[in-house]
């Protein structure tokens, strides 16, 4: 299964939202004029759009006053473009040059951190990368034990401590493992620490520090992993953990059938990051490299454009 079809699999909800929703504005050949335009503001708003629906809605009214949108279909296109140019462009996964290359993972408690590390240490296993994992998080001894296991069906090496121990040091020994081990990815847990508490902030500092005594320039990069189902409050954690450490990237998890993929376009507008992950289900197989042009068109094409344009472009990038 191509990129695009586990897309269109996992945001059926989002689709539902936003792609069946502009299918209904224009129902019976509809014209566009004020009043539609109007329901479809109020269409991207109730799809987790967010801060960028007021910016779209403007920018479709200026297309419309210039005689450039005739209907659907040039909505939908216009909607497309726009979304895009919002996302970026997708980034390659990691190249693993550096051995180990050392990924660190942070994010609050709930937001999908632990899952999200073993999807990844799963996706390098499936490269033919021998994956070592760090348990940094010592600070509840459930997260350590829950990462074990984790590791255990992924086939990865773990490297843990007693509860309590210093986080810092077990980033240490994480990463000098994986180079005594001849690892290509190392991957390191850290608590799940509520943002507000600036003395855990900066505990993550100092693991970032101290993974690059052992190896310099390590981390080579820093994720932070966010909820798409909470909104505002997800941002405002991020904007914390940025300020504290250099994150490099996210992995938006949750972005399934519970959530809305709008949210996405918020968190990438607020936060000004490359998403380089996203979560769409509980699978090892369930966190997707970020290809905007295939979100955007999981989530916006029509059922009936689904059918009609055979295979995508997406799915010759082949599957995650």
């Amino acid at each position: 299964m191509g990129l695009f079809d586990r897309f269109k699999q996992g945001l059926q909800r989002t689709r539902a939202a936003l792609s069946d929703g502009l299918s209904g504005l224009f129902r019976g050949g509809r014209p566009i004029d004020d009043a539609l335009l109007a329901e479809l503001e109020e269409l991207l708003y109730t799809s987790d759009l967010g801060a960028v629906a007021g910016e779209l809605c403007a920018e479709l009214a200026r297309l419309h006053k210039r005689g450039e949108l005739k209907g659907e279909a040039d909505v939908r296109a216009a909607l497309r473009r726009m979304l895009l140019e919002r996302l970026g462009p997708a980034l390659p996964e990691p190249d693993l040059a550096v051995v180990p290359t050392v990924l660190m993972i942070c994010g609050v408690n709930g937001s999908g951190k632990t899952t999200s590390i073993a999807k990844l240490a799963h996706r390098a296993r499936q490269r033919g990368a021998r994956v070592l994992v760090g348990a940094c998080d010592t600070f509840r001894a459930a997260a350590a034990d829950q990462l074990e296991i984790w590791a255990a069906r992924s086939g990865v090496d773990i490297v843990r401590q007693q509860p309590g121990a210093d986080p810092a040091a077990v980033a240490f020994d994480a990463v000098d493992a994986g180079i005594a081990r001849g690892a290509q990815v190392v991957i390191l847990d850290t608590a799940g620490r509520l943002h507000t508490q600036k003395n855990l902030m900066e505990e993550l500092r100092k693991v970032q520090r101290v993974a690059g005594k052992r190896l310099p320039g390590a981390p080579h990069e820093v994720w932070l992993v966010i909820d798409a189902t909470n909104g505002q409050n997800a941002i405002q954690q991020a904007r914390e953990f940025t300020s504290a450490v250099s994150v490099t990237g996210l992995i938006v998890a949750k972005l399934d059938g519970t959530a809305r993929g709008g949210a996405l376009f918020t968190i990438r507008k607020e936060l000004a990051l490359p998403v380089r992950y996203i979560g769409t289900g509980e699978q090892m197989d369930a966190l997707l490299p970020f290809d905007p042009e295939a979100f955007v068109d999981a989530i916006l094409a029509s059922e009936l454009a689904l059918a009609s344009n055979g295979p995508r472009a997406a799915d010759a990038r082949g599957g995650a």
